[in-house]
């Protein structure tokens, strides 16, 4: 779309730039096969995601529109308007320029959802300086690890967050500014003091689409979190896969967005945050330690209409019973996920009892939204990723980056001109370097493609399991598994086997009401024979309470496999 609604200029570096607006095919009846055809997207030489989103919708029709409710929990929610952002934003990037903060310096963001993180990365993309957004659950050594590997000179978070920090020995030495909500200590700038001075004369500075705009810092196999730097024109990678898993909805007026992921993650950030902000909706900020409960009831409260949420998270939700009736105002029109495959289980509770649709994708920090699924548009099928999204050319690839025939599992690759394709790990060329093949850019995941264009995960290289000769990905186990009645959760990893190379051993949480015993674990063995097949079913059924988690929420098969493997 040339000119988006809201622009009051042609300057691409705020709106004149040329993409396919996808939700305009909502009710076309047109195929995704002739969305593609006709897709666009051509990044102008200059573009700012400030400036495209908050900024764009502040000089227009939606400039008093709600643009972020806060709702910490503690008190009533804070609604801010468009205008009210833009100048907000302003106001924090004028005081960072006065404090030395300019074009490609690394402005740390260690805070929960709330004003400060919507603010500070809104500023830094305004100054064409980098947002860096590290999550709360880091630990200390992380933290720190991050803090050096930036070369961050500037941090902005929360008084008590700082203190944590603190406490745990972490070096802030090497920042040169601490910019708190609820400050606790005197070297710490109150960020009402920053959001309260005038920006008179503030003029945001001009960025380049290439240029570096977010550096986020993700877990790899191997070693400390890597720095993942993506540019300013990566948002608009992101719009037409946004609005296919929301339904095709993102062009209809007031909708309400929410996720409990992190804003420190790619989900929290274009999910819901950036690309809801494009669209001129309502983004809502929430901090509380996630629980199915509270889940149903902040969805209810705040009237979320598209929210984006974990498969673990989701499998939880499908543990409440009648949601519908304990919270007969859910407004819920659709559901993203992704991270890690949908249990067929929770996609059939979706239909049947939430009658919400659940729309899963598949990507990764670097490269993103590849292939995904949309209700709308075409039929799921159980237990695929989904088809390959507009703008995106994935491919199934062999060793030495050829095709593989349909059918035939091979690695997920990306090609090199993906619009969400990051710029490259920071200060690691070589490890950039090392993902490419051809013009292909390696997942490291594993999958096939069927006859009818539909891709199906089979697992990270490092998760497939090798027994007895063959190779068996963990998802369809553990899709299995979730079916039965008495699975609340599992996770399905591979152990040392004198005999088969690896043993497939699930580990199971059972659902209330049951009762860990032999002959249950003998009749999941037989359920997953019958439900799967023969050789992939669980040699072992361990019951666990509970599960490691990674610090984006999801169950860690690595940590599982490291526990046993060390205690056997």
């Amino acid at each position: 779309m040339r000119g988006q609604e809201g622009s009051t200029t042609d300057d691409p570096h705020e709106a004149g730039f040329d993409v396919t607006d996808v939700n305009a095919f909502k009710n076309s009846g047109v195929s995704l096969e002739e969305i593609r055809r006709q897709f666009r997207l051509e990044p102008p030489a200059c573009f700012n995601m400030a400036a495209a989103t908050v900024g764009r919708q502040a000089r227009g029709s939606k400039a008093d529109a709600v643009a972020l409710v806060c709702d910490d929990g503690k008190g009533a929610p804070q609604r801010f308007t468009y205008r009210q952002l833009d100048d907000l934003s302003d106001r924090c990037a004028s005081f960072l320029r006065r404090n030395g903060v300019g074009k490609g310096d690394v402005v740390v963001v260690y805070s929960p959802q709330g004003l400060g993180a919507a603010i500070a990365p809104l500023a830094a993309y305004k100054l064409g300086a980098v947002s860096a957004p590290l999550s709360l659950l880091y630990g200390p050594r992380t933290l720190e690890h991050a803090l050096a590997d930036s070369g961050a000179r500037v941090m902005v978070s929360q008084g008590a967050a700082i203190a944590r920090l603190r406490a745990a020995g972490v070096d802030l030495s090497r920042l040169e500014l601490l910019i708190a909500e609820n400050p606790t200590s005197l070297d710490e700038v109150p960020f009402d003091r920053v959001i309260t001075q005038a920006a008179i004369g503030f003029e945001p500075a001009r960025t380049g689409a290439e240029d570096a705009a977010l550096l986020l810092y993700t877990s790899g196999s191997t070693g400390m979190p890597k720095g993942i730097l993506h540019a300013h024109r990566f948002l608009l990678g992101y719009l037409a896969s946004v609005s296919l898993f929301y339904q095709l909805d993102m062009g209809e007026p007031g909708m309400v967005l929410w996720t409990p992921s992190d804003w420190s993650w790619i989900a929290g950030i274009v999910n819901v945050m950036m690309t809801g902000w494009y669209f001129g909706h309502t983004v809502v900020g929430g901090q509380a330690r996630f629980d199915a409960e509270w889940a149903f009831g902040f969805l209810e409260r705040h009237r979320v209409t598209h929210t984006f949420l974990t498969p673990t998270a989701l499998n939880r939700m499908a543990e409440i019973p009648e949601p519908r009736l304990r919270w007969p105002d859910l407004a819920l029109r659709a559901i993203g996920t992704g991270g890690e495959p949908l249990p067929g289980a929770v996609l059939d509770w979706s239909e049947k009892v939430l009658r919400v649709p659940i729309n899963e994708f598949y990507g990764l920090t670097e490269v993103n939204h590849l292939v995904g699924n949309c209700q709308h548009l075409y039929p799921v099928k159980r237990g695929s990723m989904g088809k390959c999204y507009p703008g995106h050319h994935v491919a199934v690839i062999d060793a030495e980056g050829q095709r593989a025939p349909d059918g035939v599992v091979g690695e997920i690759a990306a090609r090199d001109d993906d619009p969400t394709l990051f710029l490259g790990y920071w200060r690691q060329p070589e490890r950039t370097r090392a993902m490419r093949i051809g013009r292909w850019v390696r997942t490291g995941d594993f999958g096939h493609r069927d006859a009818d264009g539909y891709f199906w995960y089979q697992g990270r290289n490092d998760d497939l399991i090798k027994s007895a000769g063959y190779r068996i990905g963990p998802a369809e186990i553990e899709d299995a598994l979730l079916c039965h009645p008495a699975v609340a959760e599992a996770a399905v990893v591979g152990l040392p086997d004198p005999e088969r190379g690896q043993r497939v051993t699930a580990f199971v949480r059972l659902a209330d009401g049951n009762e860990p015993s032999e002959p249950l674990a003998a009749e999941l063995r037989a359920f997953v024979k019958d439900q799967v097949a023969v050789f992939k079913y669980p040699r072992e059924i361990r019951f666990v309470k509970q599960f490691p988690m990674t610090v984006t929420g999801k169950i860690s098969r690595k940590e599982l496999r490291q526990q046993q493997e060390a205690s056997e």
